[in-house]
């Protein structure tokens, strides 16, 4: 009787895990949906495409990027979150997203819970460009502008909560000066008013703005890691500018819906390091001044809870409030 009851058993167990190995072994069985949710022509974008187009050479032929900017990358992730947790819908996700427990709780996402960690991409500082028609050479001259008429400058960022915004809060807090906030839907909309004047300064992802400061459109004062970059040799780090210890890094990744199975995020990390790994796009990001990480969905989980962690406490500390 009891080797009966051990082969029913048996024979249970292996017809329940059979469908899930069955699905796992049949993905993708359609077109990946990459979901961007920033508007066109920042990093975040170029991540997106680059990889729904590697994805549809063979891995999951058709696949697209579909942009859902808005509410600080709320209605994007909110979407993720909220779609089937099968592997053919995932999110691209920077700086911003480990912001949102604490700066948009309203939203009641929760990222730690929501969401399942694929791949951390890479790494880029910021850049704090101004107008090259602006009398500031260095970080320094912008501080003693700042300090002798408080809340004068203006600085641009592409929304409350972005790396943009934190790096000069952070800068603020540090340097011991009072700029006024202008808020963009985007990095594109932010940069073109930098460069006609309507605002003063802009901390940006790297390969947002390189080419503009290489072209002489913006001239670049400082870099927000604690080394120089290759891509930028001769622009100093903020430290050595003149706000010591000042430090910021900005990340990119991709994330599906927490349900997703286990073997499903397997194969997605699997090839999206493929992608990153490939040498075109190796050179191409690191032309743009990104520093390809890679590696386990293990190790980009450690670092989203990091960053939650981090940044949650420099918003309440601040105090700084969603738009």
């Amino acid at each position: 009787m009891k080797t009966i009851l051990k082969h029913v058993l048996t024979i249970a167990i292996l017809a329940a895990i059979a469908p899930l190995a069955a699905f796992a072994q049949g993905f993708p069985s359609k077109p990946i949906k990459v979901v961007v949710p920033f508007p066109p022509g920042a990093f975040n974008d170029t991540l997106g495409r680059t990889l729904a187009q590697e994805f549809s050479k063979g891995f999951a032929p058709g696949s697209q990027v579909d942009n859902k900017p808005g509410a600080g990358t709320v209605i994007g992730t909110d979407f993720v979150a909220k779609s089937v947790a099968d592997g053919h819908t995932i999110l691209v996700v920077a700086f911003p997203f480990a912001l949102l427990n604490s700066l948009h709780a309203q939203a009641k996402i929760d990222v730690t819970r929501d969401f399942a960690a694929l791949a951390w991409v890479g790494s880029t500082p910021n850049l704090l460009v101004v107008n090259p028609n602006s009398p500031f050479k260095s970080v320094r001259d912008l501080v003693a502008a700042a300090k002798a008429e408080p809340g004068k400058i203006a600085y641009a960022s592409t929304g409350n909560g972005t790396s943009n915004h934190l790096s000069m809060e952070l800068f603020k807090v540090m340097s011991g000066t009072n700029l006024t906030h202008i808020p963009y839907k985007g990095s594109a909309p932010a940069v073109t008013d930098l460069i006609g004047g309507q605002v003063q300064a802009l901390f940006d992802n790297v390969p947002n703005v390189i080419q503009h400061v290489k072209a002489g459109r913006l001239r670049a004062l400082a870099i927000t890691t604690p080394r120089r970059v290759a891509a930028l040799p001769e622009i100093p780090t903020v430290d050595e500018a003149g706000v010591p210890g000042y430090q910021v890094s900005v990340w990119f990744g991709v994330v599906a819906p927490a349900a997703t199975p286990k073997d499903v995020v397997a194969r997605l990390n699997a090839e999206i390091n493929r992608v990153i790994g490939l040498p075109e796009v190796k050179e191409r990001f690191s032309q743009s001044g990104i520093e390809i990480v890679g590696g386990s969905p293990e190790v980009f989980d450690r670092q989203i809870r990091e960053q939650v962690a981090t940044w949650g406490k420099v918003v309440k500390e601040a105090n700084i409030k969603s738009d």
